[in-house]
């Protein structure tokens, strides 16, 4: 017969998982995806080597699973910065997403360089590519509403979002990898997401 798993012991093998993939994402915001290695991440998790394999293959399989996790917190995060509200111009929406992306990447730099830019391998970058379209819909709808609404020049508002998306992974790119906290880098960043929208007058704050 076989063995099934009973729902306490599920739990605590989920509980254990969980914990790995945090352990691994505290590696990765202090040492990149070059220094992090199954060795380090039991290290902090503070669990042997062995228990690492047991829930996860390899470095790929775990490394996809921080980036499936933190993807998910960061993304639900921009839409709620970005989502229609009462008085909320297209303006003020994707201000607020752009903001509150570019914001949060500058918290964690060395997090954030490796989930936009730093060579990775080809089954984490794919999970990348997913991560980049995920953030793009969250400007789609606001950069629609603006459309449709006149705030913003006929445009396909994905085409934008995409667009969006990659020109600020770019610009971000720089600060992140040199752990740089300029001050001149979010309205910049501001300015040009709503120009490039088409936003009359956009200019960075004095």
């Amino acid at each position: 017969m076989a063995y099934r798993r009973t729902p306490a012991v599920q739990a605590r093998l989920d509980a254990q998982a969980g914990s790995i993939v945090r352990a691994a994402m505290t590696v990765l915001s202090r040492d990149g995806f070059a220094g992090l290695s199954m060795a380090a991440v039991a290290a902090e998790a503070g669990v042997a080597t062995g228990t690492v394999y047991k829930n996860f293959s390899g470095k790929t399989e775990l490394v996809t699973a921080v980036f499936r996790e933190v993807v998910t917190r960061e993304v639900e995060a921009v839409r709620d910065a970005g989502a229609a509200g009462e008085g909320r111009t297209a303006r003020d929406r994707v201000t607020a997403a752009v903001e509150t992306f570019a914001g949060r990447a500058l918290k964690n730099p060395k997090l954030a360089y490796v989930l936009l830019a730093e060579p990775v391998d080809t089954a984490v970058d794919a999970e990348r590519l997913r991560f980049r379209r995920a953030f793009a819909e969250t400007y789609v709808n606001a950069v629609a509403d603006g459309v449709a609404s006149g705030q913003l020049p006929p445009q396909d508002p994905r085409t934008s979002a995409t667009a969006l998306v990659g020109a600020i992974g770019e610009v971000l790119v720089g600060p992140l990898s040199e752990q740089l906290q300029s001050e001149s880098v979010l309205p910049e960043l501001v300015a040009f997401a709503l120009r490039a929208l088409g936003v009359p007058h956009a200019l960075p704050p004095e």
